[in-house]
This record gives C-alpha cells, structure tokens and sequence, in this order.
C-alpha cells in the first residue's frame, strides 16, 4: 500500500478547472516532483491534498485512511507537512523559536495543564535537531527575518522537518533565491534525502532542482496528469516538451 494515494482529485472554481481527475501514488521513502508551466494547478494540488481548499471529486488517503472532511491542523496531525510558496515565517522570532513552535504543534498533550515542561524540552530537542540537519545551527539564536533569504527558505524546510512528518511537501523551496542560494539550498536538500529516510513531494520550477532531487515525476498541464515517469522518461516525453520544458536538455 502506498503511503499518501490521491485518487481522481478535482477542484472546479465557477467555470475554471483547477485540478483535473489527478491519481497518482508516493511510496515511503519515494521523492517525487510535480512540474508543470503556471497555472498548472501544482499549488492547488497541495491544498486540496492539505485540505487548505475541499476537492470537488475525488479523494487523498494516507496510510490507507480518509483525509477527506480533515482540517489542515488535523491532516498536520497525522504525518503531513508543509512549506509554502510565499516564505511564511515568524520574523521576530529566533530561527530556534520558529522550529521549537512548529515541533511543538504536533506533539500530542502540548495543551495539558501538566507536563508543560517535558512537551516544551522535546519540542526543543525536535526544532534543534532539525536545524543541524538544514545547516542551520549557527544562526538558532537569529530573529528569522533577519536572515538571508536563502537561510529562511531552508528555515521553513526545517520548521516542517522538526515536526518529524511521514510526507513533506515542499512547494517551490527555491523560490526567489539567487544562483549562489539555489546552488546551496539544492546540496543541502540532497544531503538531506540521501539516506532515503524522507519522503517528499516536491513542487519546483527550476528543472535543474528537479532533476537533481527527483526519482520521479508527474507533469500537469491545465490541471491534468499528461505524463507520470523517471526524470529521463519526462525528458524525452514529446508532451512535455511542447507543454513546458521547451528546449530543456
């Protein structure tokens, strides 16, 4: 059984047809990347799938069960985690702050009137070991909207790594970053899925990131599935190609 299945998967706004009839499976410990041109549907996809917006038809399970009906809280509780295109961090507070408060709300009795203490320690425990993954340890004790904007990327990746997901989304990590910042959010994010431990769908723009990082990938063109196959398959599709990759080689 696969670990997250999304199964005929549409969401209609008025006469637009956001996402269209998409199916497809991510296996434990798979990283798998979804590409397609703007508009695509690829951002609408992680919402429907975090339930951030219902689907008209269809449905997503993980580990065999519903998330149909779930909030984005409740679907964060079961194993499911995110970034977000838009860098969305607090800025006043530290980077270890940012990952503690993110590990902290998945921990099951965070809102007991006892045990504060122990839940506060792992949670604790949880974001710093998470910011030694992502490179990041050095600037824990740094207000998050005082970093580049490189390290705050990373940062979301680690704010949703400390809360020790099954499934990570990463919707466009390089977003916005320079060459010198893409290059090394790039070899810190394959150090990080080197072990086969994570397993990732990842949205991204930048085929060269896509590429490097993916093992498979699904295409979506006006919201529908046109190709689902290695990194070499998707580079060789001829409807790839005139969809969006162009000239890529």
């Amino acid at each position: 059984m696969a670990l997250l299945e999304l199964h005929g998967l549409t969401k209609r706004y008025g006469g637009l047809l956001a996402v269209n009839d998409v199916s497809f499976n991510v296996e434990s410990g798979e990283v798998r990347a979804v590409i397609g041109p703007n508009g695509a549907g690829k951002t609408s996809l992680f919402h429907l799938i975090t339930g951030v917006v219902p689907p008209t038809a269809g449905e997503v399970r993980f580990e065999g069960r519903s998330l149909s009906g779930l909030s984005p809280y409740r679907i964060c509780q079961t194993g499911l985690s995110r970034t977000f295109q838009l860098t969305s961090l607090f800025p006043e507070m530290t980077a270890r702050e940012n990952c503690r408060t993110a590990a902290q709300a998945r921990l099951a009795g965070r809102w007991r009137p006892w045990g504060g203490r122990s839940v506060f320690a792992e949670a604790s425990r949880r974001g710093d070991a998470a910011l030694e993954r992502l490179g990041l340890t050095e600037m824990a004790s740094r207000p998050a909207g005082l970093l580049s904007h490189g390290d705050q990327r990373l940062l979301e990746v680690a704010m949703a790594l400390s809360q020790q997901p099954r499934v990570l989304l990463l919707d466009e990590p390089t977003q916005g970053l320079s060459v010198e910042e893409t290059a090394t959010a790039v070899e810190t994010l394959a150090g990080l899925l080197a072990d086969g431990s994570l397993t990732v769908l990842l949205v991204e723009h930048d085929m060269e990131v896509v590429f490097r990082l993916a093992k498979r990938i699904t295409v979506l063109h006006r919201g529908a599935v046109i190709a689902d196959d290695t990194p070499e398959a998707v580079k060789a599709n001829q409807s790839v190609q005139d969809a969006y990759l162009g000239g890529y080689h």
